[in-house]
């Protein structure tokens, strides 16, 4: 006999056997918190009678409640996707019956929320297995999260403040002990040292973030299997709508998912893509910065592993499944808390001469995962200008005044991502001595080793680079390469090398 998990409060057998036979032929996917069925062109999705510290569908009116909310939260990312909510419920003759999207009903005995089915190889864990996620995916997406992030209201009390992060990590250092050997017990010891440890020194930092803007009512569980590539354009679903406690983070926690899931797998590259992306355009919080709270990154990776890792140990307690996953993300999350000392590199050369594809080439190698954040000097010149990345600069904007503005923003940024112990990519002309003696300054100053690259590049490579850009944050035309080439560079003292090499 099958002993049923402390933690599944109701025997929904009658309903789950019901919808498999209804739905037939279906395939059933089983989850900690839900079974989902999916059949012809929809998905229905039953909540588990489950009760967690952290989610609580141990009723039927709860459950309702919670499939009305999965849907509301869910419409704002996937419209596309989320149907309703259909009751189950009894017909006259006591049989079982599914009611449609939307149905009012006062007894109903659960409750499923419908879905429109998707193609599941478009999902990006899937997409990931099989080598088919790219870098304009990353961008595609960075932007998207972006967008979505910016939309939000900001949650000036509640959740999020330093002493709710100490409770919570707290809180995931003791699922992971009560998981006993379906995780690892050193592993999960050693993280019981480690995650506090990474708090403490940024504990004023939460608190700024939180008085700043930066906590929302986010996604909050936005992990590879939770986007899907729909018409070419990747979209977020399964957003958390149980618990606003774990919903209501800051949006540096909320990229972290995603983040951390790409870097587990082996794409560090694409992880430090997608963070770059969202860094060029999320909107600035004057008074905490995002870039500042990359300070906070490798506790908020840490953990989204921690947590997936006793998530996932909860899984196989009701499937029997291999622990290993499950372990697997427990020492992802010691390993994103091993230090790694920040470094600045800065990569300059003409316009056209390949800086950017260098410097988002070399950045993810740099420093601690998912690598150095690249400061470019057009994110810096379109953001001072209120401009989005893609918009044209208008004419006449490319003056010494304004060039020296954006060139003390450039090391402003890098100097607070530096000071937040991450590494830092500069990417700009740097086509004048006391600019290139600046970012040297700028390392000492802080205390970081520094190395700085100069491309060259022939003329007519560079004029054919630029003119066939597009949708990039450089408004560089051939042109703008004609005058270039007549600058007086002075003594480039930084490694030189040749375009494309």
């Amino acid at each position: 006999m099958t002993v049923r998990p402390s933690f599944v409060v109701e025997d929904q057998s009658e309903v789950i056997d019901f919808l498999g036979a209804r739905l037939a032929p279906a395939r059933r996917i089983d989850t900690h918190g839900a079974v989902v069925f999916l059949s012809g062109e929809r998905a229905y999705k039953l909540k588990r009678a489950v009760k967690f510290p952290y989610m609580d569908f141990s009723t039927s009116g709860r459950r309702a409640v919670m499939c009305a909310a999965e849907i509301d939260i869910n419409r704002q990312l996937a419209p596309e996707v989320y149907l309703g909510v259909a009751p189950v419920r009894r017909g006259r003759d006591g049989t079982l019956v599914l009611g449609d999207p939307g149905e009012a009903c006062d007894d109903a005995v659960d409750w499923v929320v419908v879905m429109r089915r998707f193609d599941e190889d478009g999902l990006l864990d899937r997409m990931a297995a099989r080598g088919a996620l790219t870098p304009e995916l990353m961008t595609a997406l960075g932007a998207r999260i972006a967008r979505f992030h910016d939309g939000l209201p900001a949650i000036a009390a509640g959740f999020s403040g330093p002493d709710d992060y100490r409770h919570s990590v707290a809180a995931d250092v003791r699922q992971m002990r009560e998981a006993g050997e379906r995780l690892d017990p050193p592993t999960s010891e050693a993280l019981a040292v480690a995650m506090p440890r990474a708090l403490e020194p940024w504990a004023d930092l939460v608190a700024r973030r939180q008085a700043a803007g930066a906590v929302r009512r986010c996604h909050g569980d936005l992990h590879l299997r939770n986007i899907v590539l729909l018409a070419g354009e990747p979209v977020p679903f399964d957003a958390i709508e149980f618990s606003d406690k774990i919903a209501n983070i800051d949006v540096l926690y909320d990229l972290a998912f995603t983040l951390m899931d790409l870097s587990r797998q082996g794409l560090g590259a694409l992880a430090n893509r997608l963070l770059n992306e969202w860094l060029w355009r999320i909107a600035e919080l004057p008074a905490a910065p995002h870039d500042e709270a990359l300070a906070l990154l490798p506790l908020f990776l840490a953990r989204r592993a921690s947590i997936r890792a006793y998530v996932d140990s909860a899984v196989t307690a009701v499937s029997g499944a291999d622990n290993a996953p499950a372990r697997a993300y427990q020492q992802a999350a010691l390993g994103f808390l091993q230090p790694a000392p920040p470094r600045l590199l800065a990569v300059g050369g003409l316009s056209g001469s390949g800086k950017t594809t260098l410097a988002l080439k070399l950045a993810p190698g740099i420093g601690r995962t998912p690598g150095a954040a690249v400061v470019r000097s057009d994110v810096e010149r379109k953001r001072m200008s209120g401009i989005g990345l893609s918009e044209r600069m208008p004419a006449g904007s490319y003056t010494p005044d304004l060039s020296a503005r954006v060139y003390g923003a450039l090391m402003a940024r890098a100097e607070r991502i530096l000071r937040a112990g991450h590494s830092v990519v500069l990417d700009a002309v740097f086509a004048r001595e006391d600019e290139r003696q600046a970012a040297e300054a700028l390392a000492a100053k802080v205390g970081v080793p520094f190395e700085g690259i100069w491309i060259d590049v022939p003329k007519d490579v560079a004029q054919a680079r630029v003119a066939a850009r597009k949708g990039d944050a450089s408004d560089a035309t051939p042109d703008v390469v004609e005058r270039q080439f007549g600058y007086e560079l002075g003594r480039i003292a930084w490694q030189r090398r040749a375009a494309g090499s």
